[in-house]
């Protein structure tokens, strides 16, 4: 259903809306309140949620316990049950000269960061004896992809659409499932590979929808583009910190993974100042190739 429904997920009258109660039996551990709320499927209770966790984390009312054993008691990640998921060469491309063109770009954009959102959480839950800064990392992670997430689905509102209206790809969880195994590969395949692989295309991005009109879009578009060169920069610290215990050179090894786990391969133009600004080295940026 399109634009007839109303404020589907972030209006403040929208039906059951989260309240502080809900928190009341939310877990009070920071690892287990990410997995809680990976599991939810409600896309505005999710991103509420998190919202709220991290809050709570900065008041410091909530622990972090690193050794903890968790297991997931439901199918991860909890999503709803649109948008359909389909193959990467099913999603439709849309003119952009159109409204619903338009509307289908933030609609990927909104799952994206729907996604993102989803990883961070999963990021904290599932691996366990890091040091507590790298929970407060994923956990701020997780709760700026939110913030991406309710600009970009509240903005597609105003196109007449809602998150769910057209179909999508589930490539960015599908490498999460891939590395759940292997921290190091987790962080060197997804924050280091496919989300730095955003900071590449945000630009030509932005400009296509600033000059179909969209400024908004376009200035969202610049939100999310400073947050994700810190998520960048927060996923090349921890490959740092994980090569350097494991005894690891870091650029031969970001090669074997990327061989062993089958990453798409990275294609230019690249951008190479926000690269530089998330924290990649020179002799990465050479190895990139283009």
């Amino acid at each position: 259903m399109v634009g007839s429904e109303k404020n589907r997920y972030f209006n403040a009258d929208r039906m059951n809306p989260l309240t502080p109660h809900d928190f009341v039996d939310a877990p009070k551990e920071l690892r287990r309140a990410a997995l809680h709320f990976l599991c939810e499927p409600d896309a505005a209770r999710k991103v509420e949620g998190v919202t709220a966790l991290l809050a709570a984390s900065q008041r410091g009312e909530i622990d972090v316990a690193p050794a903890a054993a968790l297991a997931a008691g439901a199918p991860l990640p909890g999503r709803p049950q649109r948008p359909e998921l389909v193959s990467p060469l099913m999603v439709k491309h849309r003119s952009m000269r159109s409204v619903e063109g338009r509307a289908a770009l933030i609609h990927a954009l909104s799952h994206i960061e729907f996604n993102a959102i989803n990883l961070a959480l999963d990021a904290i839950w599932r691996f366990p004896r890091m040091p507590p800064e790298y929970y407060a990392d994923w956990l701020q992670v997780a709760a700026e992809e939110a913030l991406h997430f309710s600009l970009l689905a509240t903005h597609l509102q105003t196109l007449g659409f809602n998150y769910g209206d057209f179909t999508a790809h589930n490539s960015l969880w599908d490498m999460a499932e891939k590395t759940s195994a292997d921290i190091l590969a987790r962080i060197a395949l997804v924050p280091r590979t496919l989300e730095a692989r955003g900071l590449d295309a945000s630009p030509a991005v932005r400009a296509k929808l600033a000059q179909a009109g969209d400024h908004a879009a376009a200035a969202i578009l610049d939100i999310i583009l400073r947050d994700e060169i810190g998520h960048v920069a927060i996923g090349n610290r921890w490959y740092g910190w994980l090569c350097a215990a494991r005894g690891l050179e870091p650029v031969a090894t970001y090669a074997a993974l990327a061989i062993q786990y089958k990453a798409p391969p990275l294609r230019g133009p690249f951008n190479l100042e926000a690269r530089r600004a998330a924290g990649f080295t020179e002799p990465e940026l050479a190895a990139l190739g283009g």
